[in-house]
Protein backbone atom coordinates (compact mmCIF):
# COMPACT_ATOMS: atom_id res chain seq x y z
CA UNK A 1 0.00 0.00 0.00
CA UNK A 2 3.17 2.56 0.78
CA UNK A 3 4.36 1.52 -2.40
CA UNK A 4 1.33 2.63 -4.21
CA UNK A 5 0.59 5.78 -2.49
CA UNK A 6 4.28 6.50 -3.29
CA UNK A 7 4.36 5.67 -6.68
CA UNK A 8 1.42 7.68 -7.51
CA UNK A 9 2.63 10.25 -5.09
CA UNK A 10 5.61 11.03 -7.03
CA UNK A 11 4.02 10.77 -10.64
CA UNK A 12 2.32 14.21 -9.57
CA UNK A 13 2.97 16.72 -11.71
CA UNK A 14 4.68 20.08 -10.29
CA UNK A 15 3.81 22.39 -13.04
CA UNK A 16 1.53 25.08 -12.54
CA UNK A 17 0.28 24.75 -8.78
CA UNK A 18 2.99 23.01 -6.95
CA UNK A 19 5.73 25.69 -9.10
CA UNK A 20 3.49 28.39 -8.25
CA UNK A 21 3.49 27.75 -4.79
CA UNK A 22 7.60 27.37 -4.51
CA UNK A 23 7.32 30.89 -6.77
CA UNK A 24 4.79 32.53 -3.88
CA UNK A 25 7.37 31.83 -1.07
CA UNK A 26 10.68 31.72 -2.59
CA UNK A 27 9.43 35.45 -3.33
CA UNK A 28 7.87 36.56 -0.33
CA UNK A 29 11.06 35.61 1.54
CA UNK A 30 12.69 38.17 -1.03
CA UNK A 31 10.07 40.45 -0.07
CA UNK A 32 11.18 40.18 3.03
CA UNK A 33 14.70 41.28 3.05
CA UNK A 34 15.28 44.80 3.91
CA UNK A 35 15.27 47.33 1.59
CA UNK A 36 13.83 44.90 -1.24
CA UNK A 37 10.46 47.41 -1.65
CA UNK A 38 12.38 50.06 -1.88
CA UNK A 39 14.41 48.53 -4.33
CA UNK A 40 11.51 47.50 -6.33
CA UNK A 41 10.56 50.86 -6.91
CA UNK A 42 13.76 52.50 -7.37
CA UNK A 43 14.95 49.50 -9.64
CA UNK A 44 12.82 47.13 -10.72
CA UNK A 45 14.85 45.16 -13.03
CA UNK A 46 17.35 44.52 -10.32
CA UNK A 47 14.48 43.34 -8.34
CA UNK A 48 13.31 41.28 -10.62
CA UNK A 49 16.48 39.58 -11.44
CA UNK A 50 16.31 38.82 -7.26
CA UNK A 51 13.21 37.14 -7.65
CA UNK A 52 14.34 35.29 -10.50
CA UNK A 53 17.33 33.64 -8.48
CA UNK A 54 14.86 33.17 -5.58
CA UNK A 55 13.10 30.97 -7.97
CA UNK A 56 15.76 29.73 -10.25
CA UNK A 57 19.15 30.06 -8.16
CA UNK A 58 19.44 25.97 -7.69
CA UNK A 59 18.94 25.57 -11.30
CA UNK A 60 21.56 27.87 -12.21
CA UNK A 61 23.87 26.38 -10.01
CA UNK A 62 23.38 22.87 -10.64
CA UNK A 63 24.00 24.18 -14.17
CA UNK A 64 27.47 25.27 -13.28
CA UNK A 65 28.31 23.06 -11.78
CA UNK A 66 27.80 20.39 -14.57
CA UNK A 67 29.32 22.49 -16.82
CA UNK A 68 25.76 23.08 -19.17
CA UNK A 69 24.40 26.65 -20.25
CA UNK A 70 23.50 28.67 -17.32
CA UNK A 71 20.83 30.42 -18.92
CA UNK A 72 19.39 26.88 -20.06
CA UNK A 73 16.54 26.83 -18.00
CA UNK A 74 15.15 30.40 -18.92
CA UNK A 75 14.28 28.80 -21.97
CA UNK A 76 10.96 27.06 -20.03
CA UNK A 77 9.01 30.82 -20.98
CA UNK A 78 6.03 29.06 -18.86
CA UNK A 79 7.90 29.36 -15.66
CA UNK A 80 9.56 32.46 -16.26
CA UNK A 81 6.54 33.73 -16.82
CA UNK A 82 4.66 32.36 -14.10
CA UNK A 83 7.45 33.91 -11.63
CA UNK A 84 7.10 37.32 -13.42
CA UNK A 85 3.71 37.37 -12.30
CA UNK A 86 4.16 36.51 -8.81
CA UNK A 87 6.74 39.01 -8.44
CA UNK A 88 4.82 41.52 -9.89
CA UNK A 89 1.61 40.55 -7.62
CA UNK A 90 3.63 40.71 -4.88
CA UNK A 91 5.31 44.15 -5.25
CA UNK A 92 3.20 45.93 -7.23
CA UNK A 93 -0.33 45.08 -6.46
CA UNK A 94 -2.88 47.31 -5.52
CA UNK A 95 -3.51 48.12 -1.76
CA UNK A 96 -0.56 44.99 -1.51
CA UNK A 97 -3.79 42.67 -1.61
CA UNK A 98 -2.33 39.52 -3.20
CA UNK A 99 0.26 40.01 -0.70
CA UNK A 100 -1.93 40.17 2.46
CA UNK A 101 -3.96 37.22 0.97
CA UNK A 102 -0.65 34.55 0.56
CA UNK A 103 0.90 36.01 4.20
CA UNK A 104 -2.48 34.67 5.98
CA UNK A 105 -1.13 32.10 8.00
CA UNK A 106 -3.58 28.98 7.44
CA UNK A 107 -3.01 30.16 3.46
CA UNK A 108 0.98 30.51 3.71
CA UNK A 109 1.19 26.95 5.36
CA UNK A 110 -0.82 25.62 2.59
CA UNK A 111 2.35 27.40 -0.03
CA UNK A 112 5.00 26.11 2.47
CA UNK A 113 3.91 22.52 2.90
CA UNK A 114 3.78 22.40 -1.77
CA UNK A 115 7.09 24.08 -1.94
CA UNK A 116 8.71 21.44 0.15
CA UNK A 117 7.20 19.26 -2.64
CA UNK A 118 9.03 21.03 -5.09
CA UNK A 119 12.48 20.85 -2.81
CA UNK A 120 12.68 17.21 -2.29
CA UNK A 121 11.59 16.72 -6.16
CA UNK A 122 14.52 18.78 -7.44
CA UNK A 123 16.68 16.90 -5.35
CA UNK A 124 15.87 13.67 -6.72
CA UNK A 125 15.83 14.89 -9.99
CA UNK A 126 19.35 16.39 -9.73
CA UNK A 127 21.07 13.23 -8.18
CA UNK A 128 19.44 11.39 -11.30
CA UNK A 129 20.75 14.36 -13.66
CA UNK A 130 24.38 14.13 -11.94
CA UNK A 131 24.48 9.98 -12.09
CA UNK A 132 24.01 10.45 -15.50
CA UNK A 133 27.15 12.44 -16.11
CA UNK A 134 29.29 10.82 -13.02
CA UNK A 135 28.04 7.12 -12.87
CA UNK A 136 30.54 6.81 -9.45
CA UNK A 137 31.11 10.62 -9.03
CA UNK A 138 29.29 10.10 -5.25
CA UNK A 139 29.73 13.42 -4.34
CA UNK A 140 29.31 15.22 -7.49
CA UNK A 141 26.12 13.88 -7.26
CA UNK A 142 25.76 14.82 -3.75
CA UNK A 143 26.78 18.33 -4.28
CA UNK A 144 24.49 19.11 -7.39
CA UNK A 145 21.23 17.63 -5.24
CA UNK A 146 22.54 19.57 -2.36
CA UNK A 147 22.40 22.49 -5.03
CA UNK A 148 19.16 21.57 -6.41
CA UNK A 149 17.31 21.99 -3.11
CA UNK A 150 19.03 24.77 -1.53
CA UNK A 151 20.97 26.83 -4.72
CA UNK A 152 18.99 29.96 -3.67
CA UNK A 153 20.50 29.89 -0.15
CA UNK A 154 23.83 29.05 -1.13
CA UNK A 155 24.04 32.08 -3.70
CA UNK A 156 22.29 34.59 -1.02
CA UNK A 157 25.67 36.68 -1.39
CA UNK A 158 25.61 37.61 -5.16
CA UNK A 159 21.82 38.03 -4.87
CA UNK A 160 22.76 40.85 -2.04
CA UNK A 161 24.76 41.98 -4.60
CA UNK A 162 22.01 42.36 -6.64
CA UNK A 163 20.41 44.63 -4.22
CA UNK A 164 23.53 46.70 -3.21
CA UNK A 165 24.53 44.61 -0.04
CA UNK A 166 27.60 43.16 0.85
CA UNK A 167 27.23 40.86 4.07
CA UNK A 168 29.61 38.31 3.93
CA UNK A 169 28.94 37.69 7.44
CA UNK A 170 25.85 35.66 6.42
CA UNK A 171 27.27 33.17 4.61
CA UNK A 172 25.08 30.33 4.36
CA UNK A 173 27.93 27.27 4.52
CA UNK A 174 28.87 29.65 8.00
CA UNK A 175 25.16 29.28 9.45
CA UNK A 176 23.13 26.88 7.75
CA UNK A 177 19.44 26.82 8.19
CA UNK A 178 17.24 23.95 8.13
CA UNK A 179 16.50 23.69 4.18
CA UNK A 180 20.00 23.89 3.74
CA UNK A 181 20.95 21.20 6.46
CA UNK A 182 18.13 18.99 4.97
CA UNK A 183 18.78 19.01 2.06
CA UNK A 184 22.29 18.09 2.04
CA UNK A 185 21.27 15.46 4.26
CA UNK A 186 18.55 14.26 1.85
CA UNK A 187 20.80 14.26 -0.80
CA UNK A 188 23.10 11.93 0.76
CA UNK A 189 20.58 9.49 1.06
CA UNK A 190 19.07 10.02 -2.67
CA UNK A 191 22.74 9.66 -3.52
CA UNK A 192 22.41 6.30 -1.77
CA UNK A 193 19.57 5.11 -3.32
CA UNK A 194 20.64 6.08 -6.74
CA UNK A 195 23.94 4.09 -5.85
CA UNK A 196 22.07 0.95 -4.56
CA UNK A 197 23.47 1.23 -1.55
CA UNK A 198 19.96 2.01 0.44
CA UNK A 199 17.21 -0.86 -0.49
CA UNK A 200 14.06 1.35 -0.98
CA UNK A 201 12.67 2.47 -3.93
CA UNK A 202 13.33 6.44 -5.08
CA UNK A 203 9.35 7.03 -5.68
CA UNK A 204 9.35 5.47 -1.63
CA UNK A 205 12.06 7.82 -0.50
CA UNK A 206 10.65 11.03 -2.36
CA UNK A 207 7.13 10.08 -0.16
CA UNK A 208 9.03 9.37 3.41
CA UNK A 209 11.89 12.58 2.75
CA UNK A 210 8.78 15.10 1.80
CA UNK A 211 6.33 13.85 4.80
CA UNK A 212 9.61 15.35 6.93
CA UNK A 213 10.16 17.68 5.02
CA UNK A 214 6.73 19.02 5.14
CA UNK A 215 6.20 18.64 8.62
CA UNK A 216 9.19 20.24 9.69
CA UNK A 217 8.78 23.17 7.50
CA UNK A 218 5.41 23.93 8.54
CA UNK A 219 5.91 23.52 12.14
CA UNK A 220 8.68 25.94 12.01
CA UNK A 221 6.90 28.47 9.94
CA UNK A 222 3.58 28.23 11.79
CA UNK A 223 5.56 28.90 15.06
CA UNK A 224 7.91 31.49 13.65
CA UNK A 225 10.84 29.18 14.88
CA UNK A 226 14.52 29.35 13.57
CA UNK A 227 15.73 26.40 15.65
CA UNK A 228 16.25 23.38 13.35
CA UNK A 229 15.08 19.83 14.53
CA UNK A 230 18.82 18.33 13.68
CA UNK A 231 19.85 20.45 16.27
CA UNK A 232 19.76 17.90 19.10
CA UNK A 233 21.50 15.22 17.42
CA UNK A 234 24.29 17.63 16.15
CA UNK A 235 24.60 18.83 19.83
CA UNK A 236 25.99 15.02 20.64
CA UNK A 237 27.57 14.03 17.53
CA UNK A 238 29.89 17.48 17.21
CA UNK A 239 31.60 17.33 20.51
CA UNK A 240 32.72 13.97 20.06
CA UNK A 241 33.64 14.33 16.18
CA UNK A 242 35.07 17.50 15.91
CA UNK A 243 35.66 18.13 19.77
CA UNK A 244 33.11 21.04 20.07
CA UNK A 245 29.29 21.76 19.29
CA UNK A 246 28.65 23.15 15.75
CA UNK A 247 28.76 27.08 15.94
CA UNK A 248 29.97 26.73 19.11
CA UNK A 249 32.74 29.47 18.24
CA UNK A 250 30.21 31.83 16.49
CA UNK A 251 28.01 31.84 19.14
CA UNK A 252 31.14 32.93 21.70
CA UNK A 253 32.12 35.50 19.43
CA UNK A 254 29.03 36.88 19.71
CA UNK A 255 27.24 36.75 22.66
CA UNK A 256 30.01 35.22 24.74
CA UNK A 257 31.86 38.97 25.78
CA UNK A 258 29.00 40.22 28.07
CA UNK A 259 27.89 37.43 29.43
CA UNK A 260 31.32 34.48 29.99
CA UNK A 261 33.92 34.75 31.57
CA UNK A 262 36.13 36.26 28.68
CA UNK A 263 34.28 39.73 28.31
CA UNK A 264 36.27 41.69 31.27
CA UNK A 265 39.79 40.27 29.78
CA UNK A 266 39.92 42.85 26.73
CA UNK A 267 38.71 45.48 29.21
CA UNK A 268 41.44 43.92 31.94
CA UNK A 269 43.93 44.18 29.10
CA UNK A 270 43.29 48.08 27.81
CA UNK A 271 43.57 49.12 31.63
CA UNK A 272 47.14 48.17 32.16
CA UNK A 273 48.06 49.88 28.54
CA UNK A 274 46.17 53.05 29.23
CA UNK A 275 47.95 53.27 32.81
CA UNK A 276 51.38 52.52 31.03
CA UNK A 277 50.51 55.86 28.60
CA UNK A 278 49.71 58.05 31.65
CA UNK A 279 52.64 57.30 33.20
CA UNK A 280 54.61 57.89 30.14
CA UNK A 281 53.00 60.91 29.69
CA UNK A 282 53.56 61.68 33.61
CA UNK A 283 57.56 61.07 32.92
CA UNK A 284 57.68 63.33 29.78
CA UNK A 285 55.96 66.20 31.98
CA UNK A 286 58.41 65.97 34.68
CA UNK A 287 61.45 65.93 32.50
CA UNK A 288 60.34 68.57 30.24
CA UNK A 289 59.51 70.47 33.62
CA UNK A 290 63.88 69.54 34.75
CA UNK A 291 64.85 70.62 31.86
CA UNK A 292 63.01 73.94 31.45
Amino acid sequence: LLGELALSFSRVPLFPVFDLSYFIVSILYLKYEPGAVELSRRHPMASWLCAMLHCFGSYILADLLLGEPLIDYFSNNSSILLASAVWYLIFFCPLDLFYKCVCFLPVKLIFVAMKEVVRVRKIAVGIHHAHHHYHHGWFVMIATGWVKGSGVALMSNFEQLLRGVWKPETNEILHMSFPTKASLYGAILFTLQQTRWLPVSKATLIFIFTMFMVSCKVFLTATHSHSSPFDALEGYICPVLFGAACGGDHHHDNHGGPHGSGGPGPQHSAMPAKSKEELSEGSRKKKTKKAD
